[in-house]
């Protein structure tokens, strides 16, 4: 059987291989395919796409965006988009500009803090143009103004912590819109990790299924016990599709690996071609 992972992140956002050691990292793994979503950024889809090829492991384009709902921080991953899709393209500046806003006021208040730190010096010392807390994490930890990245959250940009800045998100449905005009098939990442009741989860899945979701993640490396068939069950009762992923992020997330995420997790490809199926597809 072949297997693969719809959600996998590179440097152009939070992880910390590049696009092409990704793909080298599946060939190695034997996946017969993933999905590079990155956080509101599509710039290393071109480096993974060519690097894929080259080792026989197709690559789905991708993307994980950021939105709100009821004052939660919710993902939306996209599956097989196309980035180059002008109303898709002017939602990822506005994004982009809007995490350069917040960015600038993160090191602007670990600077007061006695920090110093700059987005050029982070781009500069971890190759990405997109900068995420991930890094300010990380950059706090190898300059040893913290004893662990876990720290640097706990202490400084952790929600509620003196250099938290929260992220202005766009809507849910704004979000879907998007990818389904880029040809994307939108997905609720994670559902799981937004601590909800059944009934609340039900209803989230309800109003985004309105806006145009067609499926959720239900095979993820944050599950435990029962939690991938009791999201498998609610995906039949909603009329959704599932998805899989590892939510792979390399070192920033190190218990995590691509493929298997904690050791045990199995996407297989029918996942992904059941995704593309313009009928329902009941998973």
């Amino acid at each position: 059987m072949k297997y693969i992972d719809l959600h996998v992140h590179s440097t152009f956002s939070d992880g910390t291989l590049t696009p092409a050691e990704l793909a080298v990292c599946a060939a190695e793994k034997k996946l017969a395919a993933f999905a590079l979503t990155d956080h509101d950024t599509t710039e290393g889809i071109e480096e993974a796409e060519k690097a894929a090829a080259g080792l026989g492991v197709e690559l789905i384009p991708g993307i994980e965006l950021s939105a709100e709902y009821q004052g939660k921080d919710i993902h939306i991953l996209g599956l097989g988009i196309h980035p180059e899709q002008t109303d898709f393209a002017r939602l990822l500046k506005s994004f982009q500009e809007s995490r350069e806003a917040r960015n600038e006021e993160i090191a602007e208040r670990l600077r007061l803090k006695g920090i110093d730190v700059t987005l050029p010096l982070l781009r500069k010392t971890y190759k990405s143009q997109v900068i995420t807390r991930a890094h300010f994490g990380r950059w706090l930890f190898e300059t040893h103004q913290v004893e662990s990245v876990s720290q640097a959250f706990a202490l400084y940009i952790g929600e509620g912590c003196p250099c938290f800045v929260p992220k202005k998100l766009t809507s849910p449905d704004e979000a879907i819109k998007g990818i389904l005009a880029a040809g994307g098939i939108p997905i609720l990442a994670h559902p799981l990790l937004y601590h909800l009741t059944e009934q609340g989860l039900q209803t989230l899945l309800r109003v985004l299924k309105e806006q145009g979701l067609k499926g959720l993640e239900a095979i993820h490396s944050s599950n435990m016990g029962n939690d991938e068939q009791r999201l498998r069950r609610l995906a039949r009762e909603m009329g959704l599709k599932i998805s899989g992923g590892s939510d792979y992020h390399g070192k920033n997330k190190p218990l995590l690996q691509m493929g298997s995420g904690k050791g045990n997790l199995k996407i297989p490809y029918h996942i992904w071609e059941d995704l593309h199926r313009e009928e329902t597809s009941l998973p």
